[in-house]
C-alpha cells in the first residue's frame, strides 16, 4: 500500500518522500505516525518543541520505549531540560538526520509545533542566537498582557511584523520583540530574505489531524488522568530537584506546575488534574488557531 496515496502530495521523481503530520495535542498524531513507519520502514522525526526535552517523557506525551523499539524515532528527548532549544537549532538537527538517513527511507515528521512545520516547508530566517537574558526580560514583560496589549507593544517596536500577525500569541510576540532588542533589526527584515526549507524539492504529503473539539476534550481528560497515574508525578519530581530556572521551556510544560503545586500541598490531586486538563484545552485551542491561520491549505483528517 502506498502511504502517500490520496495525499496532498507534491510529487517529485526520484525525490525523498516525507509525510508531515500536524495537529493539536491528543489528536492521534503519534499513533498514525507509528502505523505509517511500521508499514513503510520510515523514520519518525519529532516535530514538537516540548518533546525534544529529556526527563519528561510522560508529561510531554513522547512515544513510549516500546513504540521507539518498533520503529526508528529521531529527535525525541535529546535536549537537557536545563537548556533552551530554538527552532533554528531544531532545523539544524533535522538536516543532520536527513543527511544520515538513507534517501530511499521515508521521513515522517509528526508533532504539534506549527513553527517547526513552517521551518520545514518554508525555511527559517537566519536570525542570530538571542541572549538568554534578553529573551527572559521580554518574556517577563509580556506575562499577563492580553492579546490586544501584546499587539500594541509589538506594533510600537516592530510594526511590520505586527501587521503580518493575525493572532498576537505570546510565543510569536516574544520572539519578535527579543530579536528586535537583541539585534536592532526587526524579525520581518530577517524573514524577508528568501529561504528554502530542507524539504524543498522533496515528495511531500501534508496533513492536519483535527478530530473535532468534543472528541479532543474527551481524549485530553482521559490522557492526563492516565499520565498522572503512570509516572508523570515521578518525572516532575525528578525535574524539580534540579532547581532549574522557572523561565526555561521545559519548566513550562503543561503538568509541571500543576503537579508541582500538588506535591507542595498547594493543590489537591483532583484540582491539579483539573487545572492541567484546562491548560491543555487552552493549548489545543491555540494550536488549532495556528493550523487554521497558517496551514489552512493543508488537508484535514479527523
Amino acid at each position: 500500500m502506498d502511504i502517500f496515496r490520496g495525499a496532498d502530495r507534491v510529487s517529485k521523481a526520484d525525490a525523498r518522500r516525507a509525510v508531515l503530520i500536524a495537529g493539536p495535542t491528543a489528536s492521534g498524531k503519534s499513533a498514525l505516525a507509528l502505523n505509517l513507519a511500521q508499514r513503510s520502514g520510515g523514520v519518525i522525526v519529532n516535530t514538537d518543541a516540548m518533546q525534544v526535552y529529556d526527563t519528561l517523557r510522560i508529561v510531554t506525551a513522547r512515544p513510549s520505549p516500546e513504540d521507539e523499539q518498533s520503529a526508528r524515532h529521531e529527535l525525541y528527548g535529546f535536549v537537557p531540560c536545563a537548556q533552551r532549544f530554538s527552532t533554528g537549532r531544531w532545523l539544524e538537527a533535522v538536516r543532520g538526520v536527513m543527511a544520515e538517513v538513507d534517501p530511499a527511507t521515508p521521513l515522517i515528521f509528526v508533532g504539534g509545533t506549527g513553527l517547526y512545520f513552517d521551518a520545514l516547508t518554508k525555511g527559517f530566517a537566519d536570525v542570530p542566537e538571542i541572549p538568554a537574558e534578553v529573551a527572559l526580560q521580554v518574556q517577563q514583560e509580556i506575562q499577563g498582557l492580553d492579546e490586544a496589549d501584546r499587539m500594541s507593544l509589538l506594533s510600537r517596536e516592530d510594526p511590520e511584523t505586527a501587521a503580518r500577525l493575525k493572532v498576537a500569541d505570546p510565543q510569536r510576540v516574544e520572539r519578535a520583540l527579543a530579536v528586535k532588542r537583541a539585534t536592532g533589526r526587526t524579525l520581518s527584515s530577517f524573514q524577508s530574505t528568501p529561504q528554502l526549507g530542507p524539504l524543498a524539492g522533496h515528495d511531500v504529503e501534508r496533513m492536519v489531524l483535527d478530530p473535532g473539539r468534543d472528541l479532543l476534550r474527551e481524549r485530553i481528560a482521559r490522557r492526563f488522568e492516565a499520565m498522572f497515574a503512570s509516572g508523570a508525578v515521578e518525572e516532575v519530581e525528578a525535574l524539580l530537584v534540579q532547581n532549574l530556572d522557572p523561565s526555561l521551556p521545559a519548566m513550562k510544560a503543561i503538568g509541571v506546575r500543576e503537579i508541582g503545586d500538588w506535591l507542595a500541598g498547594r493543590l489537591a490531586r483532583e484540582q491539579a488534574i483539573e487545572r492541567a486538563i484546562i491548560a491543555t484545552h487552552q493549548y489545543a485551542k491555540r494550536q488549532r488557531t495556528w493550523f487554521r491561520n497558517r496551514m489552512g491549505d493543508w488537508p484535514r483528517r479527523s
